[in-house]
């Protein structure tokens, strides 16, 4: 173990009272979860990229962080199947990079995950406004929480299945979108955006849409989340992960051609709603295809929302459970869920979204996205170098899936992440500023208080404790 911190003892039924239910979901589920996390992600987020890049300028990044993705999630199935803890990431870098490498690994991720559902839930605001079915905004942002929040409570077996089905309907969806506008596409209209360019905005543009392309697939790197969840972690997890990536990158290529090739690039560089404005742009008014998209559409965003609720609440129950943040949040009930990880970052969530659609009601949403972006990149960045340092420190770890073109592949994802680090900074310093503050106080934090207060027997500390003891007989 690092020299620099300290086990506590705890009492004799710590764990008892921090356990989730084993055995609740199969490679299948798994998948739907992966699909789950990001498919909000097609229905709005992607649009405002135009508007930083031309579509030109999109479809460059949109390649890049597919690349990426893909890289990365091949380095993360094999992780998962050799480290199935809830920690997932954070587990990953705290057995390569130590205690401090880890801590910052999950608290990226625990940023990315917090502020995710609160973007979500002003594009769904946003979308029920587009219906005419309610203008005030804050009260959908607290049924959002309130409701799936509570489902979560209930459950992960029935959370899991209720996310499945409104994934599955938020997917119809999508296929219909796709074949609706496909006859109104035009070539043309894909570049209507500045000077008609392919890059209107420079290589500048593209490099600054690379925030806003990755939300076609953010969060998927959340499925290994679910390990201590699942039934059979070692094969079903690199299954779930990867299968989720392929359909993800299909409905990426998908929506980026149809949606600005049928309703023009200019329509919806802007859009709050950009699926449903794409549709009565294309047809020239209000369709049943247009209210459809609008009202299934909303399937998509919840189901984002209420998939990420999920991944956030594993990832604080884990960093929680080790003492790395305030045990108490670790705590879980009869069902086996950690309510208070559930409850905590929802309440902040809510605020934040009541309060950047009150400052900001245009770009709130956006600033929201590139918040959790950096956070994710940043985490990206850590948990590739981890994949890399344990291929060369720990060769005999057991993988029962090995990422195909090992370092190689991890070490372009890596190359990709950092570049999307930087590409935050260069579209929104505010929210870099803001992300990289709260990383500073966590880590102050650590440094000054939970470093002292680790609890050995949590299974991510395990790891790395078998590993050193490994590394001392040798």
């Amino acid at each position: 173990m690092a020299k620099h911190v300290e086990y506590e003892k705890v009492s004799s039924d710590y764990l008892e009272h921090r356990q989730l239910r084993r055995g609740a979901a199969g490679w299948v589920l798994l998948a739907g979860l992966g699909v789950s996390y990001v498919i909000s992600g097609d229905f709005a987020g992607w649009n405002f990229g135009l508007a930083q890049g031309g579509w030109g300028g999109l479809l460059i990044a949109t390649i890049l962080m597919a690349t990426m993705y893909t890289c990365m999630v091949f380095g993360l199935a094999e992780l998962a199947s050799a480290l199935p803890v809830a920690g997932a990431g954070y587990g990953f870098a705290r057995r390569a990079l130590g205690p401090l490498g880890g801590y910052a690994t999950g608290i990226a991720i625990l940023i990315e995950y917090a502020i995710a559902p609160a973007a979500i839930s002003v594009f769904i605001g946003d979308y029920v406004k587009a219906l005419g079915l309610l203008d005030a905004t804050w009260p959908v942002y607290l049924a959002c929480y309130v409701i799936f929040v509570g489902i979560h409570l209930w459950g992960v077996g029935e959370a899991l299945r209720v996310m499945f089905v409104i994934t599955g309907v938020a997917v119809v969806a999508l296929v219909a979108f796709v074949a609706g506008m496909i006859p109104k596409f035009s070539a043309d209209k894909l570049f209507d955006i500045g000077d008609g360019s392919f890059l209107p905005m420079g290589v500048t543009g593209a490099w600054g849409a690379i925030v806003f392309a990755i939300w076609f697939f953010l969060a998927v790197e959340g499925v290994p989340l679910a390990a201590e969840e699942a039934r059979d972690p070692k094969r079903d997890m690199p299954r779930g992960i990867i299968g989720a990536m392929v359909v993800l990158l299909v409905f990426a290529a998908a929506i980026l051609l149809v949606a600005p090739g049928g309703a023009g690039s200019k329509a919806l560089e802007a859009s709050g709603n950009p699926l449903p404005e794409a549709v009565r742009a294309a047809y020239g008014g209000d369709t049943f295809l247009a209210q459809l998209v609008n009202y299934v559409g909303l399937a998509g965003l919840v189901a984002s929302f209420f998939s990420i609720i999920y991944a956030y609440s594993r990832q604080l129950f884990a960093l929680s459970r080790a003492g790395y943040l305030p045990r108490w949040l670790s705590r879980t009930g009869k069902r086996k869920t950690p309510y208070l990880a559930l409850i905590v970052p929802g309440t902040i969530g809510f605020v934040l979204a009541t309060v950047m659609k009150t400052v900001d009601p245009v770009t709130g949403g956006a600033r929201l996205i590139n918040i959790a972006v950096f956070g994710a990149a940043l985490s990206y960045v850590l948990m590739m170098v981890s994949h890399i340092v344990l291929r060369k420190t720990a060769p005999d770890l057991p993988r029962p899936y090995r990422t195909p073109g090992g370092v190689v592949t991890t070490g372009v994802a890596l190359v990709l992440a950092v570049a999307a680090v930087i590409a935050t900074f260069f579209v929104d310093e505010v929210a870099a500023a803001v992300t990289a503050g709260i990383v500073l106080i966590a880590v102050a934090y650590y440094w000054f208080y939970s470093r002292h207060h680790l609890v050995a027997d949590a299974p991510e500390e395990e790891f790395a404790a078998i590993a050193k003891a490994e590394a001392e007989l040798d």
